[in-house]
């Protein structure tokens, strides 16, 4: 019997862009936008300074095109650069079904070997919905998700960016399955680093995880081998992960037929996933009631036994980093009941210290709600009970702003990205990016595409 590994190397080789429905292709270019300007977004952070800063100091051969900075790495290093890029901001798409990820992270893996390899937009297009299709079936085949029991979505990850960076370097069948691999026996990653105290390794460990693939294809290019069971081999994915019951039939039934890209959803804010419901919860009582901040005696939040844990125990009411805060539900709905919104320059140092934010932290209470629980993952209810002197306002949400049951349109998909881009490039230079990647077919090297995504101010 054929290995998933070699199904899925068969679907990867076996795609065209002529079989993708054109609603997929358009959500691969909406998706590809929107990861381009959190990636602008980003250029100032410390984190990816220093990220850009080691990989400078590393040189070596310039081989792909670093967003923002124009400069050029060697693959998987401008591959990790992107992909950190992208994710720094936690601004980009979520899926989460049994797992939560990022399938926007893998992007950069198709970038950096598309370039490599001279391949036109359709190509890159292609690689792109190969990286959501089988990135959403690892969400969907986990009962419970891998995060359930400690692991992180990058575990997940190592086994999909092999197979997008196999399609754009031209690798056989064989090859395939061998940087599977090989990427799936050196990536597993620790649920701890978005637990507690946060640091730069929130925002990077999917990024090593892409890098990780690219790495592995480049090693299976050149004859190197991997596990070809690595899923379900002895002591494969499914055997040491023995906790969590595996669908296997959702990794390779009906490959090439339907496309999940259309289910994964936007961020209108640049925080963590589950405090997105939480976050539109209360910027809706707040406005809907004309509610001054300053009134606010206290604010109950009901959520998941999740975000009651991880996103609020006592580090989340005292962030000092950047990282700390975009996963602090408390900071988060301070935020959201101070400003009237979330936005990145929320978290951005001197925000961090915003006195009438601060003076929110200690009225937020955070519970966990059984009821809530009975429902995740599915439906991620929030409710949001704020007490002033005038009463009680209240208000429940299942689906936060973004996800496919509250879609962004068009315009708004471009707002963000303008809002995102404009300290880091000209209108102009906007305008000819959101031009280029709605017609990203058209191109004939995707190289042309990266000369746009470079800062010119």
């Amino acid at each position: 019997m054929e290995t998933i590994s070699q199904r899925w190397a068969k679907f990867a080789l076996g795609l065209n862009y002529e079989n993708i429905p054109s609603v997929a292709l358009k959500e691969a270019k909406r998706f590809l936008l929107d990861s381009v300007g959190c990636a602008f977004s980003a250029l100032n952070n410390k984190d990816t300074q220093a990220a850009y800063n080691y990989i400078k100091d590393l040189g070596g051969k310039e081989q792909a095109t670093i967003i923002g900075w124009g400069t050029k790495a060697n693959l998987p290093q401008a591959t990790l650069m992107n992909s950190l890029l992208i994710r720094a901001l936690d601004y980009n798409d979520i899926y989460w079904e049994q797992d939560p990820s990022h399938p926007s992270d893998i992007i950069p893996a198709v970038l950096s070997t598309g370039e490599f390899m001279k391949k036109n937009g359709k190509e890159v297009l292609v690689g792109i919905i190969i990286a959501y299709e089988l990135e959403m079936r690892l969400c969907l085949a986990a009962f419970p998700g891998v995060r359930e029991i400690g692991w992180h979505h990058a575990t997940l990850t190592q086994l999909v960016s092999p197979v997008a960076a196999g399609r754009m370097l031209g690798l056989n069948e064989e090859e395939i399955v061998a940087a599977i691999g090989i990427s799936g026996s050196s990536h597993f990653t620790l649920g701890g680093v978005v637990a507690g105290h946060l640091t730069n390794m929130k925002n990077a460990a999917d990024p090593f995880a892409v890098e990780a693939g690219v790495r592995a294809a480049l090693l299976a290019s050149k004859g190197y081998t991997g596990p070809v069971e690595v899923f379900e081999g002895k002591e494969g994915l499914f055997e040491v992960m023995d906790k969590v019951k595996w669908d296997r039939d959702i990794l390779t039934k009906g490959l090439g037929d339907k496309f999940l890209i259309n289910q994964c959803g936007y961020k209108a804010f640049p925080t963590e996933a589950l405090t997105h419901q939480p976050i539109t919860a209360a910027l809706e009582v707040m406005q809907e009631n004309s509610i001054d901040p300053k009134e606010v005696k206290e604010v109950l939040v009901e959520t998941t036994t999740r975000g009651a844990d991880i996103l609020s125990d006592p580090s989340k009411y005292k962030p000092t980093t950047k990282e700390t805060a975009d996963h602090s539900l408390p900071y988060c709905i301070a935020v959201a009941v101070a400003k009237g919104n979330v936005l990145p320059s929320d978290f951005e140092e001197d925000a961090l210290r915003d006195p009438l934010v601060w003076s929110l932290l200690d009225k937020i209470k955070v519970v966990a709600n059984p009821e809530i629980d009975a429902l995740f993952p599915k439906v991620k209810r929030a409710i949001v009970t704020i007490k002033t002197p005038q009463g009680e306002f209240k208000k429940q949400e299942d689906f936060a702003k973004g996800q496919p049951e509250r879609p962004l349109s068009d315009e708004e998909i471009i707002s963000k990205f303008k809002a995102n881009s404009e300290k880091k490039i000209s209108s102009s230079r906007m305008e000819d990016i959101i031009k280029a990647t709605k017609e990203l077919e058209n191109i004939d090297e995707i190289g042309e595409y990266m000369k746009l995504l470079v800062s010119d101010k």
